[in-house]
């Protein structure tokens, strides 16, 4: 192709490169001059034109885009029209669009001229959504080039771009219940599960519930199978963490077998495929339960779209496995869900250290300034805080508050992350204090982990351990660390709590919250006795002291 200044006395048949708009005349760029475009624009007096003329090797960027778009398609694709040397793919149904990246990538690699464009692989597609662009990128490419995108299209048996459609399944649901497990925890997840199916013109055809117990599952599963269903969801009331635990113990004892467990999709690690009489059966993981889009989605939508979802399939999953929530991606959602979507970020917790008690069982002095290890009680407390994860730390004050201060600001430097904050209500109970703190976080914050200031042997790794566990996403929104099963403090709260925590009131801080969220809630075992030690009495006070140095760096 020549391009550049063309003497007005060879310009017709040219494609003018730049719009003209003067003495009447108005000709786009990309117009293909005529006999009498020439005429007009010499009866003006122009001498040259800034035009393309193509030459026998050439072809025009409509005939080479239109070319290659339909090389390209395959089925499921509708192609449209060229126009400016762009020809685009669109999807004519509901399905994942299947996408070769290594064919594309040698495509572009062709020519500078001819380029495509693609959703990532596998993205799920609505009726009418763009799925691919091919684009001319000047106003012809050589013809050697478009030939050669055709006999690359052509290898390897398959389109470089088309739509695998979703096909009707007829699920079903088998959930498990432990002692404590509520019947509105189940209930939601049968309205999020059956949201997701429809969403994939799939429908759920029956829900069994049962004991956490491998022959109550095989028996649930046999009673859907007869039922008629073609897919098989088992959702366990404890997270699978073994290929012999009870969901795929199950499985097998229902006469079917487990092909692939765990998933390098997070959230969604632990799930389990397996099949049941030539079935798909999964076993679900906790984020199952979310209406968030996670690696469960992902395995539904290729089952929904018959595709394979063996060992080989599911391991490659993990080069953008590593999910945010896109805004764009039809979905279930709870309605009123204003979250905004983003990539995952490590969440930002707080710690609120309640340092504004009476000490009434004390007898007399102010607990938080007694010594262990040379320094008050609550100066542990807050070099523990400041030596952890948490982006933020806040000290609540109360009594004593002018002497409990100087006592944490003459051992500790100036943090940026700690803050004071005062209670005058604090007489009338932990709950004001929690309300104090909790009260005084920034919008910023995502959780927040109630400290006491009276547990001198709380160490900065067992916060960790607590800010780690914590994800909402796969049901861990309140973090309690147990040792040998009995729960002690802190706890880390989720910050969908807060608004809750806000209208605490007498002296049981937010206890009964754990309660009435009880599957929300994660239990942190951390293999020490300092979650459950906190110095109340004289005699606790010396039986401590007794025990020797507070874990905690200095």
């Amino acid at each position: 192709m020549r391009f550049g200044d063309t003497p007005i006395d060879e310009a017709s048949g040219a494609i003018l490169a730049h719009s003209w708009r003067a003495n009447g005349i108005n000709f786009a760029k990309g117009r293909i001059l005529s006999d009498d475009d020439v005429a007009r624009l010499k009866a003006l007096g122009v001498p040259t034109v800034i035009a393309a003329r193509l030459d026998p090797d050439d072809l025009h960027e409509d005939e080479a885009a239109a070319t290659i778009a339909k090389a390209l398609a395959g089925e499921g694709i509708e192609v449209t029209a060229p126009f400016t040397g762009r020809c685009n793919h669109f999807a004519r149904e509901a399905g994942l669009a299947m996408i070769d990246p290594r064919r594309i990538d040698e495509l572009n690699e062709l020519d500078e001229a001819v380029t495509v464009a693609t959703l990532q692989p596998f993205a799920r597609v609505t009726p009418r959504q763009m799925v691919a662009t091919v684009k001319v990128i000047p106003y012809a490419a050589p013809r050697a080039a478009v030939s050669r995108a055709v006999e690359l299209a052509k290898t390897a048996n398959r389109p470089l771009v088309s739509v695998a459609p979703f096909k009707p399944m007829r699920a079903g649901l088998v959930q498990t219940r432990l002692p404590g497990t509520r019947d509105k925890v189940l209930d939601k997840a049968v309205g999020t599960t059956g949201k997701r199916l429809t969403s994939l013109g799939s429908t759920l055809m029956g829900e069994r519930r049962c004991a956490h117990d491998a022959m109550a599952i095989a028996a649930s599963l046999a009673e859907l199978k007869r039922d008629g269903c073609d897919l098989f969801l088992v959702a366990g009331a404890s997270a699978i963490v073994d290929r012999q635990d009870v969901v795929p113990s199950g499985i097998v004892q229902a006469g079917g077998k487990v092909t692939h467990f765990g998933l390098p999709v997070d959230p969604g690690n632990l799930l389990l495929t397996g099949e049941l009489d030539g079935k798909p059966v999964l076993g679900l993981p906790g984020c199952a339960k979310s209406p968030k889009y996670n690696g469960f989605d992902m395995v539904l939508e290729r089952l929904a779209a018959g595709l394979p979802v063996g060992r080989a399939e599911l391991v490659r999953m993990g080069a953008g496995g590593l999910l945010a929530e896109i805004s764009t991606r039809p979905q279930p959602r709870d309605e009123g869900d204003g979250e905004e979507a983003g990539p995952q970020q490590a969440p930002r917790v707080a710690i609120v250290i309640l340092a504004a008690g009476r000490s009434t069982r004390m007898g007399g002095p102010n607990k938080l300034l007694a010594e262990v290890d040379r320094q008050p009680l609550v100066v542990h407390a807050v070099r523990a805080a400041l030596n952890s994860q948490a982006v933020d730390v806040v000290v609540v004050l109360g009594h004593m508050a002018e002497e409990v201060r100087a006592a944490i600001e003459q051992a500790i430097p100036a943090k940026s992350r700690l803050r004071f904050v005062i209670n005058p209500n604090f007489a009338a109970g932990i709950s004001t204090s929690v309300r104090t703190g909790i009260g005084a976080l920034g919008a910023h914050i995502d959780a927040a982990a109630v400290q006491l200031g009276d547990m001198p042997a709380i160490n900065a790794p067992l916060l960790d351990r607590l800010l780690a566990a914590f994800n909402p996403v796969e049901g861990r929104s309140i973090c309690v660390p147990t040792v040998r099963g009995k729960r002690g403090n802190p706890v880390l709260w989720d910050r969908r709590f807060f608004a809750e925590m806000a209208n605490l009131s007498g002296d049981s801080g937010a206890k009964h919250l754990i309660g009435e969220h009880a599957d929300l809630v994660c239990e942190v075992e951390v293999g020490s006795e300092a979650a459950l030690i906190d110095i109340d009495t004289p005699e606790a006070l010396v039986a401590f002291r007794a025990e020797g140095a507070v874990p905690n760096s200095p």
